[in-house]
């Protein structure tokens, strides 16, 4: 009986570690493969004054999963290749990147920044990632839809 009875305590302990560990359940999960739709500009770090669409035959993905982040990028008019890869992490409202390898180009410009903030806006098949200045005023996004 003994025994049983500290299965049962143990099982207990357990799920509610688990409840407490998990996200809560009105948080989005970003796992998973996004396309970028259009960016954002913000005129006054508020509010947004610009919708620009992607160019013809651009093509931007990013895939999140367990902490690791890859991405890759396509522009017709660019012949650099730019990819890379490394980790995540978000919070209620920030999406933080830490890109360990990429491209050649993505790598020289790795040289000055290697960790990325956003302030993240999270649904559950769209997200934008938005950036901002030294002052903390938003200056432009990324916007993606998730297609997997």
């Amino acid at each position: 009986m003994k025994k049983i009875f500290g299965l049962v305590l143990v099982m207990l302990f357990l799920v509610s570690a688990a409840k407490f560990t998990a996200p809560p359940e009105s948080m989005h999960s970003i796992e998973g493969t996004w396309e970028l739709q259009s960016f954002y500009n913000y005129d006054d770090g508020v509010n947004i004054s610009d919708t620009v669409a992607k160019a013809e035959g651009y093509r931007q993905v990013k895939m999140y999963y367990n902490g690791k982040i890859m991405w890759s990028r396509h522009a017709p008019q660019d012949s650099l290749e730019w990819f890379g890869y490394g980790t995540y992490k978000i919070t209620a409202d920030s999406l933080i990147e830490t890109l360990e390898y990429g491209s050649a180009p993505m790598m020289s410009a790795l040289d000055t920044l290697r960790v990325f903030t956003f302030e993240l806006e999270l649904t559950n098949d769209t997200y934008s990632q938005i950036s901002f200045d030294e002052e903390g005023h938003r200056t432009f996004s990324e916007n993606y839809k998730r297609i997997d």
